[in-house]
Parts: C-alpha cells; structure tokens; sequence
C-alpha cells in the first residue's frame, strides 16, 4: 500500500514538471493573471451572485477588468501611431530653436541660474529624439501585436482563474498544513491586501487621468488621449505625470506663445494632480477601499508599494506595475500570518 502510494506521488510529481514544462513561455502571464484573479476576487463574487452560469460570470468579470486597460490602450495607440507618422519635421525644427535660444528672465537673486538653464536647453537634441520616435514607429506594428498577444493571453488565463478559482482554491487549502479557519484567514488576508493596492492603483491614476484632460481640453488639445496617456504615465514611479505635463507647458509657450497658460498648466499639475490627487485625496480612496469595500484595514505603506513598482517594471516590463506590488502584497501577507501563527503557539 505504502509502495503504491509513493509510486502515485511520484506520478504526481513527473507530471508536474511536464505541465511546467509544457507552459513555460506562459509562466510570466499565468502569474500576471492568477494574481489579478486574488485581487479581484471580491469583484467576481459580486458579479457571481447577480450571474449564477459560472462562464458568464468569468466573461463578465475578465471583460470590467481588462476593459480598463484594453479600450484605452487601443484608442491611445491608434491617434498617437497616427499622430508620429504625420509629425511635421520643420516644425520640429522651429521648436527645437526656440527652445535652444530661450533666455530666461529670472528674479535677481535666482540669475545664478540662468546660465546653467541657458547651457541645459542648449544641451538637447530635440530633433534627435523625434528622429528616433519616428524610427521607433515604424516597428511599432510589431512591437504593438506582441504586446496585444501577451494582453490577449494575461485575459484568457485571467477567464480561466476565475472560472476555475474554487477548485484551485480547494486544492491549495488541502496542501496547506493548519486548520480551516487559519487557511481561509490566511487567502482572506492575502487578497484583502493585494486587492487594496491593484484598486488604489486603479482608482489613482484614472483620476489623475481625468484631472488632466481637463485641462488640456480647456487649452484645445485631446483631453481623452492626453488623460489616457497621463494615467498610464501616473503609474511610472518617480517622473509619473511629469513626462506629459511639461512638454505640453513647454509646447503652449514655445509654439503657442502662452506664457499665462503655460503656467497655468504646470502650476494645475503640480497643485491640483500632485498635490491634491496622489497625496491627499489617494490615502483617503484607500481608506474608504479597505474599510468599507474589502472590510479590512490591510494597507501597505506606500514607499514599499513605490519601490516594488520600480522592482515590477525593471523585472517585468509594463505589467510589472501591477505585479511587484501584487508580489510584495503576497510576501507580506504570508509573513504576517506566519508571525501571528508563531505567536499563537507560543
């Protein structure tokens, strides 16, 4: 009996690694799916409740979430694919100028800075990066299929977590050594934690997104490709809105000759976005999040989510945003319990 036994594991354990085997081109995308799957959980047992056909309900889920990240995408890349390949070059050219021959008129006691700001202007090659975003363009189509392929295949294996979220569930609580409280405590906890992050993260950057089409509608731009371009840009840590704040600025005064505007749009930025959005209205998203929706109180500190998304993305590439924090959310998660199981047996 005992023989059969370690023959079936044996078994077991061979077909393990052939399955790993099979699927190892997917791993990355299985992870970034499974993980999203934990922390949407609550939203697929909602939506469960209201759709009792188990597939439906999967569909349903699969298409809230990725249509977050799906019809953005696809609008933001169909107009600026459009936009690169009709870039006017001579314009280009003009703007480089006037920025290279921009004097800066400061107060007097910050006109030690002029020179520096004088030989840092002068310093960029503005049409050299063009050149390149132009030359980047023409792969786009290959580089763009890749990534809807990977979008495509996050989606699927997302379908299928959620459909067959009970069974794997069932199974990883049976390989867990404690009692049915600790386990179902345990996934509660690791869920409610990385739910918490993947909503605040959400949440954050399509309000920032909608905070600055505003005010690039208000100035005459696309204000839905501008904030769709902002709130992927929120989610990069350090720069974030940086990198499409200013060199809008800069294109209102340098092509435009609107000083009072260009102000306005940085000075809204910095205030409005920065200031107001991501430091004093997100930690107050987070706590209604945790506490009313999730029922919990689990919140990571934010430098630790910060530095887990440069981890993700240095790793990961793009989707590395999601799944550094998703990865940190789960370590930390397992290490509480593990301490409060410690301290119980004490």
């Amino acid at each position: 009996m005992n023989n059969s036994r370690y023959v079936f594991i044996g078994l077991v354990f061979c077909v393990f690694v052939v399955v790993v085997y099979l699927f190892k081109d997917f791993w990355l995308s299985i992870s970034i799916a499974s993980l999203m799957a934990v922390a949407t959980a609550n939203l697929h047992v909602k939506v469960s409740k209201y759709i009792k056909k188990r597939a439906l309900s999967s569909l349903i889920t699969t298409f809230l979430v990725f249509s977050l990240f799906f019809a953005p995408l696809v609008y933001a890349s169909f107009v600026l694919f459009s936009g690169i390949k009709n870039i006017d070059i001579e314009m280009v050219k003009h703007l480089a100028s006037q920025i290279k021959t921009f004097k800066p008129n400061l107060p007097e006691g910050l006109g030690f800075l002029e020179p520096k700001i004088s030989e840092f202007l002068s310093d960029l090659d503005i049409s050299g990066s063009v050149n390149k975003i132009i030359g980047y363009a023409s792969s786009y189509g290959k580089l763009g299929l890749k990534f809807f392929v990977e979008f495509g295949l996050i989606c699927v294996f997302y379908f299928f977590a959620n459909f067959y979220g009970k069974e794997l569930m069932g199974f990883l609580k049976s390989l867990l050594p404690m009692s049915n409280a600790e386990k179902y405590n345990m996934l509660k906890e690791i869920s409610n934690v990385m739910a918490v992050v993947f909503y605040s993260i959400i949440f954050n950057a399509i309000l920032q997104g909608v905070l600055f089409a505003i005010i690039a509608s208000a100035f005459g731009f696309d204000g839905l490709l501008f904030g769709i371009l902002y709130a992927f840009a929120s989610l990069i840590p350090v720069v974030g809105g940086l990198i499409l704040w200013l060199p809008l600025s800069s294109y209102v005064y340098f092509m435009q000759g609107d000083m009072v505007g260009a102000i306005a749009i940085a000075i809204y930025s910095v205030v409005m976005i920065s200031v107001v959005a991501d430091t004093l209205v997100k930690p107050l998203v987070i706590k209604w999040i945790s506490e009313k929706f999730l029922k919990t109180k689990a919140v990571m500190n934010e430098m630790l989510v910060f530095f887990s998304m440069i981890a993700g993305i240095s790793t990961f590439g793009f989707w590395g945003i999601i799944l550094g924090p998703a990865i940190l959310a789960l370590f930390m998660s397992v290490i509480k319990i593990y301490i409060s199981m410690e301290g119980k047996n004490d």
